[in-house]
C-alpha cells in the first residue's frame, strides 16, 4: 500500500539515510574543530568501551525499525478498514454508514475505497435484481411452474399416504404381534431377533415416509405469515416423530417471494433432518439482524465432512440455489458425530422491497 516500494525497503533507506546524515555530521564537526584522520578517529574514539562507528551502526538500525513498525502500524490501520468493509459486504450488510466514510486521504487508499463502494453498489444492484426475478411467476403452457409443482406434490403426498403409507402401517401392525407371539411361543425363539430386526427397518421406513410426506407439503404458506408456517411445521413435527425441538421465530416482514422461499428451505432443511441426520435435538431460529434476515437451523445428528460427497444426499445444493436466487448466502458447519449447523443470511435490499411488494420489476409503470 506505499506505492512502488515495500514496507522493508523503506526502512532499509531510512537507516542508511540516517547512517550518512551521522557521519556526515560528525565528519563536519570533526573539521570544524581542526581533527584529522576523521575516519580513524571513528574507530578510536569509545563510548561505554564500545567504538564510535559501531554506535552509529546502532542507531542507524534502530531508526531503521522504528520506521519499518511505523510503517507497519499505518498500513494495518488503513488495511483493517478495508478488512472491516469487506467483510461487511461479504456478510450482506450493504447499508453500514461507515461504508460512506472516506479511509485515508492517500491516493490509493482513496481508489481502493472508490472501487469497494462500486462492489457495492453492483452487489445491491444484483440482489435487488435476484429478489425481482424470483418473484416472477414462470409459466409452462400457460400453467406457473409453481403451481405444476405444487399439484404434483399433492398427487405424489396423496399416493404415497393412501398406498405405501398404510402398507407400512399394516406391516408394523403385524411385526408387533408377531413379537407378542414370539414373547410367549418357544417356537419363534430362534427368530426374535430377526423379527426385531424386521420391526427396526419397518419403523425407520415410516420415518422416511413421514419426512417424504412433510417435504411434500403444499410449497406455498397459504396466506400464513412466515412465523406461523414455519412453528406449524414445527407443532406437526412433534406430534409425528421423537425429536425435542426448540426454535425462536420472529415475525419478520419481507416481500412474499422472499418469505415462500425461505419456508420451502425450512421445509428442506426439516425432512433432509429427518431423513439423515439421526438427531435428537433440533434448533431453528429466524430474526432480522441487521440489513439481513438470519435463518440458522442446528442439529445434533451424525454430521457429514463437508468435502464428502455424501453431503449432497442432504439437498444442501438445492437449498443454496435457492437462497442464491435471492440475492443471499449459506454457510454449512458440520463434523462427522458432531452435528451440523447451517446459517442462511438473506439481505433487505429496501428499493427492491418496494417493487415486491407491488409486485412489479424494476422500471415498469406503477
Amino acid at each position: 500500500m506505499m506505492g512502488k516500494y515495500s514496507r522493508l525497503q523503506i526502512s532499509l533507506y531510512s537507516g542508511l539515510v540516517s547512517f550518512l546524515l551521522i557521519l556526515t555530521t560528525l565528519f563536519l564537526y570533526m573539521y570544524a574543530i581542526g581533527k584529522k584522520q576523521m575516519i580513524a578517529q571513528l574507530f578510536a574514539a569509545r563510548v561505554f568501551y564500545i567504538p564510535l562507528f559501531i554506535h552509529i551502526i546502532v542507531i542507524a538500525l534502530t531508526v531503521s525499525g522504528v520506521v519499518y513498525f511505523l510503517v507497519t502500524f499505518l498500513e494495518k490501520r488503513q488495511l483493517g478498514k478495508i478488512e472491516e468493509k469487506l467483510q461487511s459486504l461479504a456478510s450482506g450488510n450493504y447499508e453500514q454508514p461507515f461504508l460512506d466514510v472516506k479511509i485515508s486521504q492517500n491516493q490509493e487508499m482513496l481508489l481502493v475505497d472508490h472501487d469497494i463502494k462500486r462492489i457495492k453498489e453492483k452487489l445491491v444492484s444484483m440482489s435487488r435484481e435476484l429478489q425481482q426475478l424470483s418473484s416472477l411467476p414462470q409459466m409452462v403452457d400457460g400453467t406457473t411452474r409453481e403451481k405444476i409443482l405444487e399439484e404434483e406434490r399433492h398427487r405424489l403426498a396423496r399416493e404415497l399416504h393412501d398406498s405405501v403409507s398404510q402398507q407400512l402401517f399394516a406391516a408394523m401392525m403385524m411385526m408387533s404381534a408377531l413379537n407378542e407371539q414370539s414373547q410367549q411361543s418357544e417356537e419363534l425363539e430362534p427368530y426374535k431377533k430377526q423379527l426385531a430386526m424386521v420391526a427396526d427397518i419397518i419403523n425407520a421406513a415410516q420415518s422416511e415416509m413421514r419426512a417424504l410426506l412433510l417435504h411434500l407439503r403444499p410449497i406455498n404458506l397459504e396466506g400464513k405469515s412466515l412465523r406461523q408456517g414455519i412453528e406449524q411445521l414445527l407443532k406437526e413435527l412433534q406430534t409425528k416423530i421423537q425429536i425435542q425441538l426448540k426454535w425462536d421465530v420472529q415475525d419478520i416482514q419481507v416481500s412474499a417471494s422472499i418469505e415462500d422461499q425461505l419456508f420451502r428451505v425450512v421445509q428442506e432443511l426439516l425432512s433432509n433432518t429427518l431423513r439423515h441426520a439421526k438427531a435428537n435435538e433440533l434448533e431453528v431460529y429466524l430474526k432480522i439482524v441487521g440489513q439481513n434476515i438470519l435463518l440458522r437451523v442446528i442439529d445434533d445428528g451424525v454430521g457429514f465432512e463437508e468435502k464428502d460427497e455424501h453431503a449432497g444426499s442432504y439437498g444442501l445444493r438445492n437449498i443454496r440455489e435457492r437462497i442464491a436466487g435471492v440475492g443471499g448466502s449459506t454457510k454449512i458447519i458440520s463434523f462427522k458425530g458432531q452435528g451440523t449447523s447451517i446459517e442462511i443470511k438473506v439481505p433487505v435490499v429496501k428499493d427492491a422491497a418496494a417493487f415486491l411488494e407491488k409486485g412489479v420489476p424494476a422500471g415498469s409503470p406503477d
